[in-house]
């Protein structure tokens, strides 16, 4: 089937506002006669069903932990992106999109960037209205700092904690709806399939994790906002509970998966430091905003950071990449960091990791601080304690997450840090309208193949889940529902139901009647290992056609193999994991099939084969300028269809942070 974006016509920016003028709506009488059922309440899910509650649909809204406040999307830290141009920076809706099209290395679709970059100055007045405690400058305006990939100040930011502040917002408003009877809430429920009749997404099968029954939920449109499989990695920042399962569901029923192979590396962690991690911890990327990375010149330097001095130090994003510097995308600094440590530079005790330095900063902030009480006698020693002071202020929560985990005191010592698995920019393909190729099933957030194309910028994700669930699908999803107002509720009694339930049931039993010798934590783990080795941040043909044997024997070992103690209509958190690690099994497969099929280096995906003769990745816009969507067929068995980027205004040309 040919994909159809329907991207509005006439100019860029003028393509949602005339998408908004002509958009089908759904009088407040006919609102109240339909029911939407939303999944997942981080920001994409709690901004939308608090949106749709508000005008007026009866939303049901599920989430598998016991509070919406424990959504994933409380971990971000660094900030959200806008294009007010508060700082006079020359910062401007055109530039917000011009950025984010070129950091996500040009495999993103024009219009659906645009119109983020349009929603975005909206979403701040909202959040603000809302009573976000974003940080403020001395005079109360609100305060901007600098993200990677670009060159002014855009983001807004909550202290390290700007995701929690968030969805505290998204949350108030939800609950709001709540208590008001629009939204029906259902937490400690896990989606495990998506009913179609007619063609038509019309409900879906949950699992009360609590008692461990099944039960059939009907919807005139069902909207996923259940997040990014960065799990598939074992080791990664999300949270443990982070899944891909609601988004594979979809696309067994027919949803394609967009760009599966497409992930985010942060370069920013904390390294491993051993076996025994089960997830890594994320240092926020706005640490680049005022530390300088380095490694020692020397290979193998074993000397105390403090005791290098500067001109035995390669600051070496400042010396490839002038123009940014330590603000290249996270791409590009993922991979130099990589770089410097597979030639032998890398610091401490495994040597992959690199310094994060807040020295200079210290001691910058500190003489500004000084030069503002008119004396200038100032010892080194009182600047610097002049400066560790403001630093605390912008970044005290995240010195004291890496003291704790380190038992290092970063204001003295440099951080060590190496990049890790962070975001998903794959996911659910969807149109203009967030649908995906099944009628009346919608993909929000990171859940979707996004708007950041091969790389996410910084502080987009929250930009993105937001705009999706306040300010896109509050009118896209009218413009479907306006032709079913007709359609009176399905009763869960209808055959479709009772089928879909009985392959859900049949495939827990299953699961739990293996009865193997080995763990599920044991296959997540082999299977983080197989796709970080082949599919991670450098891959080759060779590589990659060994994960896809590997991963499709690890299938096979799993499904007579895996052993699942209590029972099936119970609390059991065991066969709650292994549904989902059995997902991410088949995810892995496909992720590698898409990896092996574009043979091009993009974004943080380093194909060996395609590189300059400097080893910067080569992009191959002939044969590769389009979005991969797949098609399930079946057992290990999958159809490419290519919806073929068109680049209006952003010329595609070879990135440069020089």
């Amino acid at each position: 089937m040919a994909l159809d974006a329907k991207i509005p016509h006439g100019e860029m920016d003028k393509k949602w506002t005339d998408y908004k003028g002509h958009v089908k709506l759904v009088n407040p009488a006919n609102k109240r006669k339909l029911e939407v059922i939303v999944v997942g309440t981080g920001l994409a899910g709690a901004s939308a069903a608090a949106s749709l509650g508000e005008l007026g649909y009866k939303v049901k809204a599920f989430c598998f932990q016991d509070s919406p406040r424990r959504a994933h999307s409380i971990a971000a830290q660094g900030g959200i992106n806008a294009a007010k141009n508060y700082q006079n920076d020359g910062d401007s809706v055109f530039r917000l999109f011009y950025d984010t099209v070129k950091g996500g290395d040009y495999r993103a679709r024009e219009a659906n960037v645009h119109r983020l970059a349009e929603v975005s100055t909206a979403i701040i007045d909202q959040c603000v209205a809302q009573g976000v405690p974003f940080a403020r400058e001395y005079g109360g305006l609100l305060s901007n700092r600098s993200f990677g990939g670009t060159q002014v100040q855009r983001t807004f930011y909550a202290a390290g904690q700007t995701g929690q502040q968030l969805l505290l917002g998204a949350y108030s408003a939800l609950e709001r709806q709540v208590a008001l009877g629009n939204v029906k809430m259902y937490t400690r429920h896990e989606m495990l399939d998506v009913v179609k009749i007619d063609d038509k997404a019309r409900g879906i099968i949950a699992r009360d994790l609590v008692s461990g029954e099944l039960e059939s939920h009907f919807g005139h449109a069902v909207l996923l906002c259940s997040g990014g499989y960065g799990n598939v990695f074992y080791l990664s920042t999300n949270a443990m509970g982070s899944n891909v399962t609601a988004a594979w569901k979809a696309h067994k029923k027919g949803a394609f998966f967009g760009n599966p192979c497409f992930t985010q590396i942060h370069p920013t962690c904390i390294p491993v430091s051993g076996d025994h991690q089960s997830k890594l911890t994320l240092m926020s990327e706005s640490l680049r905003n005022d530390g300088r990375i380095w490694v020692p010149l020397k290979k193998g330097d074993n000397r105390n950071p403090k005791d290098i001095p500067e001109n035995e130090r390669d600051y070496y994003l400042e010396r490839r990449y002038p123009a940014f510097g330590n603000l290249v995308p996270r791409d590009v600094a993922s991979r130099a960091a990589k770089e410097r440590c597979d030639e032998g530079y890398g610091v401490g005790t495994t040597k992959m990791a690199v310094y994060l330095d807040y020295k200079d900063a210290i001691v910058r902030y500190g003489k500004i601080e000084a030069g503002k009480s008119g004396k200038d006698n100032f010892s080194h020693e009182e600047i610097v304690a002049l400066g560790k002071k403001v630093v605390e202020e912008k970044y005290g929560n995240l010195f004291e997450m890496y003291e704790k985990i380190t038992g290092e005191n970063p204001y003295e010592t440099p951080m060590r840090i190496y990049p890790a698995v962070h975001y998903t920019m794959g996911g659910l393909w969807v149109d203009y309208e967030l649908q995906t190729t099944v009628k009346g099933l919608y993909a929000l957030g990171e859940a979707n193949f996004s708007d950041h194309g091969a790389n996410r910028l910084g502080a987009s994700a929250l930009m993105q889940g937001l705009a999706d669930g306040y300010f896109v699908i509050p009118y896209t999803l009218g413009n479907y529902l306006a032709d079913e107002i007709h359609t009176t509720s399905i009763s869960t009694d209808h055959p479709a139901f009772a089928e879909t339930k009985k392959a859900v049931a049949d495939r827990l039993n299953t699961l739990i009647n293996i009865k193997g010798t080995q763990t599920v934590e044991s296959f997540h783990k082999r299977l983080g290992k197989i796709i970080w080795d082949k599919c991670g941040m450098a891959r080759n043909e060779q590589g990659l056609k060994q994960a896809i044997e590997e991963v499709r024997a690890l299938k096979k070992e799993f499904w007579s193999d895996v052993r699942i103690p209590g029972e099936v209509n119970a609390f059991n958190l065991e066969l709650d994991k292994a549904g989902r690690v059995a997902d991410l099994i088949e995810l892995g497969e496909l992720m590698c099939l898409d990896a092996l099929d574009r043979n091009e280096s993009c974004g943080g995906h380093f194909r060996e084969e395609s590189q300059t003769e400097d080893g910067e990745a080569k992009r191959d816009d002939v044969n590769y300028a389009y979005v991969a969507a797949w098609e399930n067929k079946g057992e290990s068995s999958w159809e490419l269809h290519k919806e073929a980027l068109n680049f209006e205004i952003v010329k595609p040309t070879q990135r440069s942070y020089k």
